[in-house]
């Protein structure tokens, strides 16, 4: 019996990357599926995987920057499965550029993605959460927003966000018997670092003790971890999945 069994998880950026590989970790331990992004025919290929695997699915569109948007998607899933039991918020985007020259359209279109749409998505489930009096919320944060980034500040401040966010939500939450934790991924594995000039992956390995890119797989598992009953007295916390990178 899987760790998720009879639970149903809303994922958001569930389409690739990352949000693929936690579906799939989610759905392997049980958990059928509200799977969430920008366009729902996005979602095929991970919806195509959770089916495989036996578990139900529903995939909702939404711009998780637009409250509205996201309050029909929680609506649409709760109809389909009755309850949320676990929430990953996992869309994000960059739009990287030194300080001096990020545009306010870069500065707003960041945090509104990666830290409004946490937080829209954490108030309108947590009801939900409020009402059954459990639930286990993930949100992906970086550690970027431990430690920041030149040409990165944008992205730094939202995931530093969604780390502060993870905590005053935890002891909101924690009467009602939900937990609230975050991941701080390190590098990992992806389109992006497979076309990095050789020089510039070994410059990244050198900060890695492990020597080796994290995978999308490394952060699912640990999103599993925190969204079943194993982790059921941990809440607040910000586990860093980095290599050793960040200690």
């Amino acid at each position: 019996m899987g760790l998720l069994e009879n639970k149903t998880a809303l994922i958001s950026g569930a389409a690739r990357g990352i949000g693929r590989a936690i579906a799939e970790a989610l759905a392997t331990e049980g958990a059928d599926l509200i799977l969430c992004d920008l366009k729902a025919e996005w979602l095929e290929d991970t919806a195509a995987a959770v089916t495989a695997l036996g578990r139900k699915v529903v995939c909702v569109s939404a711009d998780v920057s637009n409250g509205e948007q996201v309050t029909a998607a929680v609506k649409q899933g709760v109809e389909e499965f009755g309850r949320i039991d676990v929430l990953v918020n996992n869309a994000g985007i960059t739009k990287d550029g030194l300080m001096m020259r990020m545009s306010e359209e870069d500065w707003d279109a960041v945090l509104s993605i990666n830290l409004k749409g946490t937080f829209l998505l954490t108030k309108a489930v947590s009801r939900i959460m409020m009402k059954q009096r459990s639930g286990a919320i993930v949100n992906i944060a970086s550690i970027i927003g431990l430690i920041g980034n030149a040409g990165q500040c944008n992205y730094a401040a939202s995931k530093a966000g969604v780390i502060a966010l993870t905590k005053s939500t935890a002891k909101e939450l924690a009467g009602r018997n939900i937990r609230v934790n975050a991941i701080a991924p390190g590098f990992i594995e992806s389109k992006m670092t497979e076309v990095l000039p050789e020089a510039v992956r070994e410059k990244m390995l050198d900060a890695i003790p492990m020597k080796r890119f994290g995978l999308a797989e490394d952060i699912a598992k640990v999103t599993a971890f925190l969204a079943g009953e194993n982790s059921g007295y941990i809440t607040g916390q910000v586990l860093t999945v980095s290599g050793g990178m960040v200690m």
